[in-house]
């Protein structure tokens, strides 16, 4: 009777136990703490940005993005950004809806042009490399099957050598496709 009984135990234990994780895992499948994300815009000024999210509660999270220029001729002064952020969510769902970020950038932009006295032909000066502070805005939207759908835009200034290139800002902005996992 008492191994019948033990038995009975552990089997309502295992079943009660399983049956949590279920309706845990139903009722929450977006809150999964990862997510890639790939910019479309990105690629109609010749380059690519991808970004990495690791979600820390149900309204921030941390998150990199990569931004490389493959066609200079469409973006002609842009090499490449690393760029990390810390977002805050506004939405009821689990890191969705509006957000803000702040955050910084490794940029390699192009250096001045200096054209010549009849500004037919000029001369472009070596790479600059600069970090750049800024903050953004945007909207999440997320699938129960972990797609993500964004629209962001971000402003930041260059802190060191903005008067060594064109320009003195860096611009973030997309519209992401992405999963969540």
């Amino acid at each position: 009777m008492k191994k019948t009984f033990l038995l009975f135990i552990m089997l309502f234990a295992f079943y009660s136990v399983k049956a949590q994780n279920e309706n845990g895992t139903d009722a929450n499948s977006y809150q999964k703490k990862n997510e890639i994300r790939l910019n479309l815009i990105a690629p109609l000024t010749g380059a690519v940005e991808v970004n990495f999210e690791r979600h820390l509660n149900k309204n921030s999270s941390l998150g990199i993005s990569a931004f490389f220029v493959y066609d200079n001729t469409e973006n002609e002064d842009m090499n490449y950004f690393i760029s990390p952020y810390y977002r805050y969510y506004f939405g009821k769902k689990y890191a969705s809806g509006f957000f803000v970020e702040g955050f910084g950038a490794f940029t390699s932009i192009d250096g001045k042009k200096i054209y010549s006295a009849d500004h037919l032909t000029f001369t472009e000066n070596k790479d600059v490399y600069d970090v750049a502070l800024g903050a953004g805005l945007g909207y999440k939207l997320v699938t129960k099957k972990g797609l993500v759908f964004e629209a962001n835009a971000g402003y930041g200034k260059l802190l060191f050598n903005a008067d060594k290139t064109d320009h003195g800002v860096v611009a973030k902005y997309g519209l992401s496709i992405g999963y969540r996992f």
